[in-house]
C-alpha cells in the first residue's frame, strides 16, 4: 500500500526521538524499546472525513447546500469558509463549524451568520461531534424561499444538513504512526514486500541503489512486532532506521 504520514511532526512528547537522535539503532534494541513494558505505546487515533463532499436539500423552499472539507489548522477551515462564500455570494447565510484535532488539545468553532442565534451553527457543530469527527469543516449555505422556517425548523434543517454532508464525505481513521527507513539487499525485495503487504504496512516508493531502500508508517503500537518479524524474516539483515512520527490514514 503506497502513502505518505500527513501531519508529520504533530505536537507532544515523542516517545522514541532519543533513537532518532542517536541515528538508528539495530533492531533488537528496536524491538526491546518498542515492546518493553516502560515504553507501553497504546493506540493513538481519531476519525476524520475523507475530503470534499456536498449535499442538498430543501425545507419549506429553503435551500440549504452542505459542503464539507478535511482540514488541520484554522487557518485551512476559515480558507474553506471564505472559499464557500466566494462561490455562492449571493446566498444569505452561510453558516459554519469546525473541529481540529489539534495535537489532541481540541478547537471548535461556529458561526450563525445571522441566524438567530443557536438555531444554526451550534447544531451544525452538533451533527460534527456526534458523528465522531475531527478536522473537519462543514459550511451550510441557506438560499431563502419566502416562508420563516421558526427557530425548531431552522435547527432541524441546519443538523440535517450538515449530517447529510458527513454521511456523505464517509470517514476514515487516522492512526499514530512512525516512519522506518529500511535497507536491505535485492534478494530480500520479495519476502519483505510480501510481508509489508500481509500487514497491510503504507509503504513510499522503493529507491534502487547497492541496496533497496523502502521507507514504510508502522502504528507506532504495532512497531515492535513489525520490526521483530522483520528482523525474523531477513536473519537481522535489514538495517532499520526510525525517523519522524504523525497521524496516517491506515485505510
Amino acid at each position: 500500500m503506497a502513502g505518505k504520514i500527513k501531519n508529520a511532526g504533530t505536537a507532544g512528547e515523542d516517545p522514541g526521538a532519543d533513537l532518532i537522535n542517536r541515528g538508528g539503532e539495530t533492531a533488537d534494541s528496536l524491538i526491546t524499546y518498542y515492546l518493553s513494558e516502560e515504553t507501553a505505546l497504546r493506540e493513538i487515533s481519531y476519525l476524520t472525513v475523507r475530503d470534499f463532499a456536498e449535499s442538498r436539500m430543501t425545507e419549506k423552499k429553503s435551500v440549504f447546500i452542505a459542503s464539507m472539507a478535511h482540514v488541520t489548522t484554522e487557518a485551512e477551515a476559515q480558507a474553506f469558509v471564505g472559499k464557500i462564500r466566494a462561490e455562492y455570494p449571493d446566498a444569505r447565510h452561510n453558516v459554519y463549524a469546525y473541529s481540529l484535532y489539534n495535537g489532541g488539545v481540541p478547537v471548535r468553532r461556529f458561526s450563525d451568520d445571522g441566524e438567530p442565534k443557536g438555531t444554526a451553527g451550534m447544531p451544525v457543530l452538533d451533527a460534527i461531534e456526534k458523528a465522531g469527527v475531527t478536522d473537519a469543516a462543514v459550511v451550510v449555505t441557506r438560499y431563502f424561499g419566502g416562508i420563516l422556517l421558526g427557530a425548531s425548523g431552522l435547527t432541524r434543517a441546519y443538523s440535517n444538513s450538515a449530517t447529510d454532508v458527513i454521511r456523505e464525505s464517509g470517514t476514515v481513521k487516522m492512526v499514530m504512526a512512525r516512519k522506518f527507513v529500511l535497507s536491505f539487499g535485492y534478494e530480500m525485495y520479495g519476502k519483505l514486500n510480501m510481508l509489508l503487504d500481509d500487514r497491510k504496512i503504507i509503504k513510499e516508493p522503493p529507491v534502487f541503489g547497492s541496496d533497496v531502500t523502502l521507507t514504510v508508517a508502522v502504528p507506532e503500537a504495532d512497531a515492535g512486532r513489525l520490526i521483530r518479524d522483520i528482523n525474523d524474516a531477513t536473519s537481522a539483515l535489514c538495517h532499520i532506521v526510525p525517523g519522524e512520527k504523525g497521524f496516517c490514514n491506515i485505510e
